[in-house]
């Protein structure tokens, strides 16, 4: 493969991705012809098709204000940014260079939604709103887990080789099933959060959470304003 990647070809790709998980919703787009993907990637398609559904299945049982299942395939930007990031994942796993952090990008750009395409991430996902959540490289999310907007899984902070660059290792969290993360909460490094546990809002979390537990900040103080007298 050359340095050049058409992103109309991109986005045609996400067109026909559309048409095949979502037949009832969007047109039939024909497969870019001058994007050469491997064939296990087209194989893959029935997969990411099933995930890409439980996502939407995640956002109908967690978003009273949903109204139906169309609602969520055609204006939430959870379904665009999934299906970007599930197509991208696995061309990022076959090997293919460049296009899976493109595609990644493109629903970036869109949605305020950044996912690595290296990123692990289970079925039935849901992000609520969107708008600024920001997934690792190397973190790993379970399955039937929440993320409110604002929310960052991050790296605390990086380990350098000998000539000064930084060292790809595991550095962002792991978020086991059945995880409820609240908006503008960051929990960064290697940390793991246990199953069925719920984060609040506007948390900076960099330790291990056992299962089972809530974390929140301390309860703010109320105090009532005292009327100023007029002499």
């Amino acid at each position: 493969m050359n340095g050049f990647v058409n992103i109309a070809h991109l986005k045609q790709l996400v067109l026909h991705l559309q048409g095949e998980i979502f037949p009832e919703y969007y047109p039939a787009v024909e497969r870019p012809k001058d994007l050469c993907l491997p064939d296990e990637f087209w194989a893959q398609v029935p997969e990411i098709k099933r995930l890409i559904n439980t996502d939407v299945d995640a956002v109908l049982h967690n978003d009273p204000a949903v109204t139906d299942r169309g609602e969520v395939i055609l204006s939430y930007p959870l379904q665009y940014a999934m299906i970007h990031y599930r197509a991208a994942h696995v061309l990022y796993l076959l090997g293919v260079p460049r296009i899976p952090r493109m595609l990644t990008e493109l629903a970036h750009s869109r949605t305020g939604i950044d996912i690595h395409p290296a990123a692990q991430i289970g079925e039935y996902f849901c992000i609520d709103h969107g708008t600024g959540v920001v997934i690792g490289e190397t973190a790993i999310i379970g399955s039937h887990v929440v993320l409110y907007q604002g929310v960052t899984l991050g790296a605390k902070n990086f380990e350098y080789d000998d000539q000064g660059w930084p060292i790809d290792i595991p550095r962002h969290p792991i978020l086991e099933d059945h995880v409820t993360v609240y908006s503008n909460t960051s929990i960064l490094g290697r940390v793991t959060i246990g199953h069925d546990t719920v984060v609040g809002g506007n948390i900076w979390l960099t330790q291990d959470v056992p299962a089972n537990s809530i974390v929140l900040q301390s309860t703010p103080e109320v105090r009532i304003k005292t009327a100023m007298l007029k002499d």
